[in-house]
């Protein structure tokens, strides 16, 4: 049991790491807030004084602001649907014994360690390109005109490019779960006559239900502020342009700081709706 000078001894220790990350986090979001709410163009005049939500305004009356958070919403929908239910069946796959099978893991979590630039100049050259893509080619060996993805496609393609990177973490996740399963009752369920379907679905899957709370959570935190595939493949266009997209879009043709700290406050406000929602919609099973 730990005294109590252990524990100031501790509190000591962590005392720094606790500041450094509270500077971290609190620094950036006071200054968002206190540009968002001055007119600061640092190619045009700099600070400009006070206009109170003058910006806020601006932003939120775009005819371009909810098509972004519907694009928003659409791809980091599409994006946990995917991983959820591919990382699932790969958890299962990758739990049985077979040939090979470190090789198999390894590679099967590989692309969650590639850059996210990386990976979308990948796509976007080798496997989406309509002329010398990969997918053009088996497209032509069915005799089938090649899709121009980034452009007949795009918001699919951002969500099957983003969802590559993604599928790695939640198979990883999932598959720790799965493998902390007793597996006498699986053995059991198998002999008073389960079939594999009503093992998997009366076993299995509740026993994954917090191992996909977990990945729910984790990557709606970083999908809201995808940017990077946006900016290799579609630059924003096509329907393509998210919240955080538009906020760097409207900073860089207005060269207003103040603008783009307005955006940037109203990207937190979105985080916060959609972290409680599913909160509210999931977090019960980490209670359990």
């Amino acid at each position: 049991m730990a005294t109590q000078h252990s524990r100031s001894a501790a509190r000591l220790m962590m005392a720094p790491a606790v500041v450094l990350l509270l500077g971290w986090m609190l620094v950036p979001l006071t200054m968002t807030l206190y540009f968002s709410f001055r007119k600061y163009l640092p190619l045009r005049g700099g600070d400009l004084g006070w206009v109170g939500f003058d910006n806020y305004v601006r932003f939120v009356s775009s005819s371009a602001f909810w098509p972004s958070v519907q694009a928003t919403l659409v791809i980091v929908g599409g994006v946990l649907f995917i991983t959820v239910v591919l990382g699932v069946l790969l958890a299962v796959l990758l739990n049985q014994p077979m040939w090979g099978q470190g090789i198999v893991r390894i590679l099967v979590i590989a692309p969650f360690f590639v850059m996210p630039t990386v990976s979308a100049l990948v796509w976007k050259n080798m496997f989406m390109d309509p002329v010398n893509g990969l997918l053009a080619h088996l497209w032509g060996m069915f005799g089938a005109e090649p899709l121009v993805w980034l452009t007949e496609a795009s918001t699919q393609s951002i969500i099957l490019i983003v969802s590559w990177q993604w599928l790695p973490f939640a198979t990883l996740i999932l598959l720790t779960a799965i493998q902390s399963l007793d597996s006498e009752q699986l053995e059991a369920a198998e002999m008073d006559g389960a079939s594999p379907v009503k093992r998997f679905g009366f076993i299995t899957l509740p026993h994954l239900s917090r191992a996909i709370t977990v990945v729910v959570l984790i990557q709606t935190i970083f999908l809201l502020s995808i940017f990077a595939e946006i900016f290799v493949t579609t630059q924003g266009a096509f329907g393509t342009k998210t919240l955080t997209y538009l906020i760097f879009q409207r900073v860089l043709e207005s060269q207003n700081i103040g603008l783009g700290s307005a955006g940037g406050v109203y990207a937190i406000i979105l985080a916060n709706i959609v972290a409680i929602f599913l909160m509210r919609m999931v977090g019960k099973n980490l209670d359990a």
